[in-house]
């Protein structure tokens, strides 16, 4: 991430104000919360993940133990029970 010097966009006014806090050091300011993008939105990240996490449901839906699945997936036995959780819960809240 570049950055843009703050002469070029800013009021003088603001920039004084600024300066009083900070003199001279690099600032992050954060965009809008309604600008924000979710994790995974600009990427398939999530959408890989979900497919994973379908698949281990369906193996774990066919008889597949947590064992196995992690075995699998490469994932422990805890996280191969909370994505179970998570889509029984999921499909449960839908169905309700």
């Amino acid at each position: 991430m570049g950055y843009i010097n703050a002469e070029k966009i800013l009021p003088q006014e603001i920039i004084e104000l600024i300066q009083r806090y900070v003199d001279g050091e690099n600032i992050y300011i954060p965009k809008k919360t309604d600008n924000r993008s979710k994790w995974g939105e600009k990427t398939n990240t999530r959408q890989e993940l979900d497919d994973r996490n379908n698949r281990i449901f369906g193996d774990y839906l066919n008889g597949m133990n947590t064992k196995d699945l992690s075995c699998k997936y490469f994932l422990s036995e805890k996280s191969i029970q909370r994505i179970i959780y998570n889509i029984k819960n999921k499909n449960n809240e839908q169905t309700s």
